[in-house]
């Protein structure tokens, strides 16, 4: 086709656009579906902080208790480990499309909700099934791509997910503006709906999933059946990579434990401290959040030069200096702080979820992506109700706080470096052989 052939062309000019070795056109169709999925997730996701203000004043919610709120509904991933195992069993493909569905139906129910509770559950339930939607994408993406394009791969699915944060921000520019305010925003989170007769003819379920659900079938039956049967990749698991798993988490809570807290005040922070309107804050995503969309592919594409601990690790310290130059500069330094703060988390959340799929065998592969999907929330959560309860008794504004907490995430990088393997060109049976579940 052409058009096709004119876009590669394009890509392949642009350096660390171009995928470092070339894709097929079912990879690249595959990325441009998964990447619409995630995009329309992280609208949802970039939609609770920037709304905060606008829910606090409808709902009548104190100061003090939106940390703990928004803890909450990050609360929701920990269900989404038990559709892991549902993923490990019975394939990718289906669990992305019903995990799709249900999401869909939750936020636009949140549009409804009458009070803070309301809002809470019906957003701690939209996260069970989007957590697991968007660990799964992951997961079909490493299986999917060659040892050397699996990060940038994973850069182009986390640079939609950035434009997805873009249109929520493009939304809440006329939120005084349209009927019904934050509850309309949510409505057009029942977007997702279209894309599932897109979804279900165009995404396959994966070769590796494939080929190993034969044997694994066998193993099982073998085994006998049961709620054993059904836990059993979690079980093997923790037997033959508990020293991965446990330096992979001891890595991401530290880190999460204060990127989550920051970003999530963000909006706030230039609405009330710095006198920006909604339509201003659009605009600063739209136009220097440029550079987090494209930093998305340029971390993926780095991770898969030079390695994957070395470029996360750097992310983390800059991601902290970010922080800090954004809760305690003044303009313009605070938007120079936001660029290299927001450029970094992402760049984390990429190379995170690298090493979430490719450390472990396909025979767990979504269950150990999910347990890594619990520690990035559980270690926001974490964070959250540690900047709930510190606030008012270290500071009384959010950046105080968030700045006596600034050290913790320092811990991450060590871990890292010191703790994991590297990935990077590695093919995934390379670095943890598959086996079949007992």
């Amino acid at each position: 086709m052409p058009g096709a052939s004119r876009r590669r062309r394009f890509l392949d000019a642009v350096p660390f656009l171009a995928p470092p070795e070339p894709l097929g056109d079912g990879q690249r169709r595959l990325l441009l579906v998964l990447g619409a999925t995630v995009m329309i997730n992280h609208y949802d996701f970039g939609l609770l902080s920037l709304v905060l203000s606008h829910l606090q004043a409808d709902l009548v919610i104190p100061e003090s208790e939106l940390g703990p709120m928004v803890s909450v509904i990050r609360l929701g991933a920990l269900p989404s480990v038990l559709l892991a195992l549902v993923a490990d069993r019975v394939g990718r493909r289906r669990l992305l499309v019903g995990t799709l569905l249900a999401f869909t139906a939750c936020t636009a129910a949140t549009a409804f909700a009458r009070t803070a509770f309301e809002f809470m559950a019906l957003q701690f339930l939209a996260r069970v099934f989007v957590t697991a939607e968007e660990f799964i994408a992951v997961v079909i993406v490493a299986e999917e791509l060659g040892a050397r394009s699996r990060g940038y791969g994973l850069g182009v699915l986390a640079a939609l997910g950035s434009l997805g944060n873009g249109v929520s921000a493009l939304a809440f520019g006329a939120i005084d503006l349209i009927p019904h305010g934050w509850r309309a925003l949510y409505l057009l989170g029942a977007a997702p709906l279209l894309l599932l007769a897109w979804i279900r003819r165009t995404i396959p379920e994966t070769r590796r999933f494939e080929a190993h659900a034969e044997a694994a079938s066998a193993g099982r039956a073998a085994a006998g059946g049961g709620l054993g049967a059904w836990f059993g990749p979690a079980l093997e698991l923790g037997r033959r990579y508990p020293g991965r798993m446990a330096v992979l988490v001891a890595a991401i809570v530290p880190a999460t434990v204060v990127m989550t807290s920051a970003g999530t005040f963000v909006p706030k922070t230039l609405l009330e401290r710095h006198g920006f309107g909604p339509g201003d804050i659009t605009t600063l995503y739209l136009t220097v959040g440029v550079f987090v969309l494209l930093g998305n592919v340029v971390a993926g594409r780095l991770a898969d030069r030079v390695g994957r601990r070395a470029v996360v690790a750097t992310a983390l310290v800059v991601n902290a200096a970010g922080i800090w130059g954004f809760y305690n500069l003044a303009m313009p330094w605070v938007v120079v702080a936001w660029v290299a703060m927001m450029f970094c988390l992402v760049a984390v959340d990429v190379l995170f979820g690298a090493l979430g799929s490719e450390l472990f065998p396909t025979a767990f592969r979504s269950t150990a992506s999910s347990i890594r999907a619990l520690a990035w929330t559980l270690g926001g959560s974490i964070g959250l109700l540690i900047e709930g309860a510190l606030f008012g008794v270290v500071g009384d504004t959010h950046g105080e706080v968030l700045t006596v907490m600034l050290p913790v995430a320092l811990l991450a990088p060590l871990v890292i470096w010191f703790g994991l393997p590297e990935t990077a060109a590695r093919e995934l049976e390379d670095i943890a052989p598959d086996v079949a579940p007992g």
